[in-house]
């Protein structure tokens, strides 16, 4: 049962994981692998979707227009293949993904001049050589496009149903239906939840948008802002028995700084809804998580419109209108990067946050480096681009 403590079990761990979306469940499972006794906490009864990670699929990519992130992916892209094999079940099917830009674009040379750099398999394709290869797609502004052929759809579902799996089957326990109302710090951090106390040597907190929540009363303050995006499903015109076929070859694409769109929309094939291509905005709308349907009028991003927008210009084959919506929470950051660090004055409480709702394909290399960090361990990559201290004014009032 949800949340439940049985007679016997311990309170006392060697880590304590808050949070149980893709990252925390990587986390717990790193450090489960490694020997820790750890008990992942999650306050909603799993599975659920309140949060950021769940949904039937997700981009992978090796193409990123920082080097930091395209160097994490080649790990990332072994541990998911590891976990497939560990867990016995099929994660990933490659997909090219297509980054449309404007040959001029300084944002869409940054992709191009970084899959050049990495050397990622790839492909360009003029204008013209766009729309005979992809027929979807519709050029309209004379962009032109380069293939990730590395890249491909995640099936996120069943990734948090597995590693959720493997954690348990390494030794760890899962505590869902349970939700953290304190923590006191100290040699051993005492976490206080809606079940009972628990005592751990170090912390993790995965909580997504919630994680301000906790740190407060440990004196940090993160910019984070909390989205909710709209997540839609769009049907080709006329579709018959025929057409399920051709979404289904769909590929996954990123717009790189395409005229008239301040954020980047995104694509991936059929798979969800046979029938239907998810088509997302990559912004939304300020929310609070516990209530992800009432949003302020002033401040809602009309990103509904703008795909519509972008469907009617790019995408002339599909509907203008969505025949699916559903919504995600992102956390965002002021750029867009995560945040992989320590607590500034508690250092045997590791914080995982930020994912800006990119993150979900990096999370077996991130879910490592927290386990590293609680550790006392320097990971191999540099985390400058994560670290707290890049904020300008980070409250630290009790510090």
């Amino acid at each position: 049962m949800a949340g439940q403590i049985y007679a016997g079990h311990s309170r006392c761990y060697d880590a304590i994981v808050v949070g149980a979306g893709i990252q925390g469940l990587f986390a717990a499972y790193q450090l489960a692998k490694r020997g820790q006794k750890t008990l992942l906490l999650e306050q909603f009864p799993l599975p659920h979707t309140r949060g950021s990670s769940q949904g039937q699929s997700r981009i992978i990519r090796s193409a990123y227009p920082q080097d930091y992130y395209i160097l994490m992916m080649g790990e990332a892209y072994r541990l998911w293949a590891a976990l497939e094999a560990e867990a016995g079940v099929k994660l990933y099917r490659p997909t090219p993904m297509l980054v449309l830009g404007h040959q001029e674009n300084p944002k869409f040379q940054n992709y191009r001049q970084s899959i050049e750099r990495h050397h990622i398999p790839s492909e360009a394709f003029t204008p013209q050589a766009l729309a005979q290869k992809f027929s979807g797609f519709y050029p309209h502004g004379g962009e032109m496009a380069v293939s990730d052929l590395s890249a491909g759809v995640l099936y996120a579902n069943k990734a948090l149903q597995a590693v959720q799996d493997q954690f348990q089957r390494q030794g760890g326990t899962v505590h869902d239906g349970e939700k953290v109302l304190n923590i006191l710090p100290g040699a051993l951090v005492t976490v206080s939840t809606s079940q009972g106390e628990y005592q751990a040597k170090r912390l993790v907190v995965t909580a997504g948008p919630w994680t301000n929540r906790l740190l407060a009363p440990l004196g940090l303050q993160l910019p984070l802002q909390p989205l909710r995006i709209s997540v839609c499903y769009w049907k080709a015109k006329g579709q018959g028995h025929g057409s399920h076929r051709s979404l289904e070859q769909f590929p996954c694409f990123l717009s790189a700084g395409l005229s008239g769109h301040a954020h980047d929309v995104y694509g991936l094939p059929s798979d969800e809804y046979p029938g239907l291509v998810k088509i997302c905005y990559h912004h939304g709308s300020p929310v609070d998580p516990d209530q992800p349907d009432q949003l302020g009028h002033a401040s809602a991003v009309p990103d509904v419109r703008i795909l519509q927008d972008f469907v009617r210009k790019y995408l002339p084959g599909l509907e203008p209108e969505p025949a699916v919506q559903e919504r995600c929470l992102y956390t965002n950051t002021p750029d867009e990067d995560f945040v992989l660090d320590r607590h500034p004055r508690f250092r045997n409480i590791i914080i995982g946050a930020g994912f800006s709702g990119h993150g979900f394909k990096f999370a077996p290399v991130i879910g490592k480096i927290l386990c590293e960090l609680s550790l006392g361990e320097e990971p191999f990559y540099n985390l400058a681009p994560f670290q707290i201290s890049r904020f300008s004014t980070p409250s630290k009032a009790n510090l």
